[in-house]
């Protein structure tokens, strides 16, 4: 899923160029080039399905050319991650009614990728011989706020696999006390946006749970791979319900299960997530960039990749950040309302 909009790391993305097009960790790849990369040990890039809006279609096709042009669909708006994986299930269905998919967002990190080769390669042999649905829930070190939790029934796991549990029921992003106590227990999970299931299994969900999008895409199974597609998905997909695959399908299905995971993920929503998620000094700085020097400063995240002389001094707990012709300096306590003035 690469649709997603924003300017979360301005002034290094914005709207036209969300994050998920950008090299936030200075590594040479983008985001979502480094999710290409991770699923190489899962699954060739013919067989990857991207699904983006119209506005990106240039970009994403810059950026993986490794992934065929008929496997990108473009959605002509934004409906919320149901429709999205709706249109692209039909999609793949059309070609393959027996095929076992992952579900992933564009714009996260692996740390541990041969731990996630693990988790998901066990997780499709799961899912590939049962009708179930299966998210991962990752290890939950610290009391966040800015994710959903997933509480699993841990009392027994799956006789298919012992690594599988039940989920009991998905929980919205919690304040810090709720949040607290979440990590205080050892059932619940971050809910990671990842999901695992057969073709079958996710489209008899939508015929179930969402019959009004079901019938949407189902009417267009004989357009699919045809240069009428496109126009079909522009009258047609607007009609769908804005929601998420959550409230649509997760909440009411019943054989769905969490494979708690620990393989360093992160979604990468804050740049204080940034500096969570890279290799810090003794200090506790991130600097990300080619020409940083620091004295007297601790607990920054410093992104400069310009090729520009950086020298800081003095500073405790801020992002520096840099591109083109706009430069951030702000409290990392504060970036959500620099956020709201950089938008």
């Amino acid at each position: 899923m690469a649709g997603g909009v924003g300017s979360r790391f301005w002034p290094m993305s914005t709207t036209d160029t969300p994050k998920q097009f950008v090299d936030v960790l200075g590594c040479g790849r983008t985001l979502i080039q480094l999710t290409l990369d991770r699923f190489r040990g899962v699954v060739s890039p013919d067989k990857v399905w991207v699904v983006t809006s119209v506005n990106y279609a240039d970009e994403v096709r810059r950026q993986l050319p490794e992934v065929p042009a008929g496997n990108i669909l473009y959605e002509p708006c934004r409906r919320g991650t149901a429709p999205c994986i709706a249109y692209v299930s039909w999609r793949i269905k059309a070609i393959d009614p027996h095929a076992n998919i992952v579900v992933s967002p564009s714009d996260h990190v692996v740390m541990d990728i041969n731990e996630f080769h693990r988790v998901i390669n066990s997780t499709l042999k799961f899912v590939a011989e049962t009708d179930s649905i299966v998210t991962l829930g990752m290890k939950a070190t610290r009391p966040e706020t800015g994710y959903g939790y997933i509480q699993a029934d841990l009392s027994y796991s799956s006789a298919r696999n012992k690594e599988m549990f039940r989920v009991d029921s998905f929980r919205e992003k919690p304040d810090i006390e709720t949040a607290t106590k979440y990590i205080s227990k050892n059932n619940f999970f971050w809910n990671s946006g990842i999901f695992i299931w057969n073709v079958s299994t996710i489209v008899n969900a939508f015929r179930v749970y969402q019959p009004g999008m079901s019938d949407i895409f189902e009417e267009l199974l004989p357009l699919y791979g045809t240069d009428k597609e496109q126009e079909a998905i522009n009258e047609k997909f607007p009609q769908c319900e804005n929601i998420s695959v959550d409230y649509a399908i997760l909440e009411k299905a019943e054989e769905i299960f969490v494979f708690p995971a620990d393989f360093g993920w992160s979604d990468l929503g804050t740049w204080g997530s940034l500096l969570l998620n890279t290799e810090r000094d003794i200090y506790g700085n991130s600097c990300i960039g080619p020409n940083i020097k620091v004295y007297e400063t601790t607990n920054c995240m410093i992104h400069t990749t310009q090729e520009k002389r950086v020298v800081i001094q003095g500073l405790d707990g801020y992002i520096v950040a840099e591109k083109d012709d706009s430069l951030l300096i702000c409290k990392l306590s504060e970036e959500q309302r620099i956020r709201e003035f950089s938008e």
